[in-house]
């Protein structure tokens, strides 16, 4: 896709190189202990931090390329600002879940390496139902989770057509949104479904498709070990099959 190609642009040299000596490299020995930076969210069911322990479909599918490739994954989650800066600044070896839009300031001029899409998503606006299709006009305040960016409403919350309400949780983002505390709630919308589904609240939003939102892909990224994102990338062509079961057991293949 053109957006991870251009973030590759900088570095085509550098990665080349050192994806040339990965032919003669064992994939077990890329690195036996890999430390994953995730996300200190409930974000099920693509990931989630529940009891300490990281889950979801994110997890699956680390543990299966692990498993298969011989490496010990650490999973360490961090506020999603922080786990960004660490990123960047090369204090963890992974993170997930990423794209090379998020935090695109941050990573100006830094050396992040992206895999191959993992899982396609769609981030959007979800509302009551009864105001679903009465446009852009009928939402003043929009609501996300902090440290997330409603791209696809850059230009209204910048210019302050609408007031964007960051909340610390999904799940105050739900309730703010079934009070009426604000207009929508944005977010991944699988994820907002499921999250209905377990408060036993799954009429009381829906997503309205006619509203702005950003159809796009979750990545592995790093700056530290570019020789993982590529063993990485293997498996996933290697195990097609297997990553569309985990996809369909947990629940996240889009329409």
């Amino acid at each position: 896709m053109a957006y991870r190609l251009l973030s590759c642009t900088k570095n085509c040299i550098r990665f080349t190189a050192l994806a040339a000596g990965l032919l003669l490299t064992p994939a077990a020995t890329l690195a036996d202990e890999v430390l994953v930076g995730v996300e200190d969210l409930t974000y099920y069911p693509h990931y989630a931090i529940e009891n300490g322990e990281y889950s979801g479909f994110g997890r699956a599918v680390l543990d299966a390329w692990a498993a298969d490739r011989g490496h010990t994954l650490t999973y360490k989650a961090f506020p999603v600002k922080r786990l960004m800066s660490m990123l960047v600044d090369g204090e963890i070896d992974l993170k997930y879940p990423d794209n090379a839009y998020w935090s695109s300031d941050l990573k100006a001029d830094k050396n992040v390496i992206y895999s191959e899409a993992v899982v396609e998503y769609v981030d959007g606006v979800s509302v009551p139902p009864e105001n679903v299709g009465k446009g852009m006009g009928a939402v003043a305040k929009l609501g996300t989770v902090r440290g997330f960016t409603p791209w696809a409403w850059l230009d209204e919350t910048q210019s302050g057509k609408v007031e964007l309400s960051e909340l610390n949780a999904l799940d105050g983002l739900i309730k703010q949104a079934i009070a009426g505390r604000i207009d929508a709630a944005y977010a991944n919308v699988s994820v907002i479904q499921y999250q209905l589904g377990q408060m036993g609240e799954t009429d009381k939003l829906a997503f309205d498709p006619d509203l702005k939102h950003t159809r796009d892909f979750y990545y592995l990224s790093t700056t530290t070990k570019p020789a993982l994102i590529e063993d990485f990338n293997a498996w996933l062509a290697e195990n097609k099959d297997k990553v569309e079961r985990l996809k369909v057991e947990y629940d996240v293949v889009l329409d």
